[in-house]
């Protein structure tokens, strides 16, 4: 999200996945919990990424003897190291510790996107009694796990060769996703993470004739390759809360500097709108499954406001009104369809 001002705290260079590069504005890390039946998110905890200036380095004896034998004035530069002593990951590692005993005690898997797929990050999910459900990179490094006949003398073998992803021939097939998607599945090894990880591998056949795969994995190898596929595309619905958010309870707006006010900012507006689903779900008595759209919850809540006024102003009955079998189509007027 983008800020103004210079003395913002926290602004800095963040990758915008919209635009596909680097822009400068403020970064928030988001927790939420997804009911996978319903496709309810829920954010739990909301924190600001810090940004932390690059540490100053040691001076160079070599470089400053030089500098003492030139005779032309020069100006002193500090060095700056590139990378941080506490990563950003760092940072999303900590948030996920903090925010552990908040979840419910019925989450098991923590399902993120392909940039956390990282060994600091694995660590601190391990650490926290979960399993991790995400996206790897098409040139991941993976080995097969060797199921052949053990050699009586030696170590044994544990290993049977690179993963090539491009060659789906020692992948399970499951099932046929939809036309031209196929999803195969197989207990690999990821040296990255060090550790057995369940592949789901989606091998889609693109309009060109040339077939793309797209390499989801969990560290539960008990799961199946549907599962898999379900939870991570139940991660989209916190795109929604981020939509949302800045759509309708000003996630974007905040006109302050501080970082409290700006924590303290970020948690009112997704608190917002988590009280609206809230609301929005225990209404909801129609046998259709319940659809949450916040330009409906809006449009409902309006249509309310201006009917409780319409009765206190004109003086009509209230019971008569409010118990009319038509209530719930005039309050339900000008929402989207579900």
């Amino acid at each position: 999200m983008t800020h103004s001002g210079k003395k913002t705290e926290g602004k800095a260079s963040f990758y915008n996945g919209v635009a596909g590069r680097p822009e400068e504005g403020l970064e928030i890390s988001v927790i939420s919990v997804v009911e996978v039946e319903t496709h309810l998110s829920y954010s739990v905890s909301v924190q600001q990424t810090p940004w932390r200036p690059p540490t100053e380095l040691p001076k160079n004896p070599l470089t400053a003897q030089t500098k003492r034998k030139s005779k032309k004035p020069t100006k002193k530069k500090a060095r700056l190291c590139s990378t941080p002593e506490i990563t950003r990951v760092d940072d999303y590692a900590r948030h996920l510790k903090k925010t552990r005993s908040l979840l419910p005690e019925s989450v098991r898997y923590l399902v993120a996107d392909g940039y956390y797929c990282r060994a600091k990050f694995w660590d601190a999910v391990r650490n926290s009694n979960l399993n991790l459900i995400s996206k790897l990179r098409s040139d991941a490094n993976l080995k097969y796990l060797y199921t052949g006949e053990k050699n009586k003398i030696g170590a044994p073998r544990k290993y049977d060769g690179k993963v090539d992803c491009n060659k789906l021939k020692n992948l399970t097939f499951i099932k046929e996703v939809k036309p031209g998607v196929k999803l195969y599945s197989l207990v690999v090894w990821s040296v990255s993470l060090k550790c057995k990880i369940r592949l789901a591998c989606l091998s889609e056949l693109q309009p060109n004739g040339k077939i793309k795969n797209i390499l989801l994995f969990s560290t539960d190898i008990e799961l199946t390759g549907e599962q898999i596929l379900e939870y991570y595309q139940a991660r989209f619905q916190i795109e929604f809360i981020f939509r949302d958010a800045k759509q309708f309870t000003g996630l974007s707006n905040c006109q302050s500097r501080s970082g409290q006010c700006l924590d303290f900012h970020f948690n009112a507006s997704l608190i917002a709108l988590n009280l609206a689903k809230y609301e929005a779900y225990n209404r909801h008595s129609s046998p259709k499954p319940f659809v949450f759209s916040m330009t409906s919850y809006k449009r409902r809540e309006f249509n309310r406001h201006i009917l409780y006024t319409f009765i206190d102003k004109l003086d009509l009955d209230r019971n008569l009104i409010l118990n009319h079998p038509n209530l719930p189509s005039v309050l339900s007027y000008g929402t989207l369809a579900a």
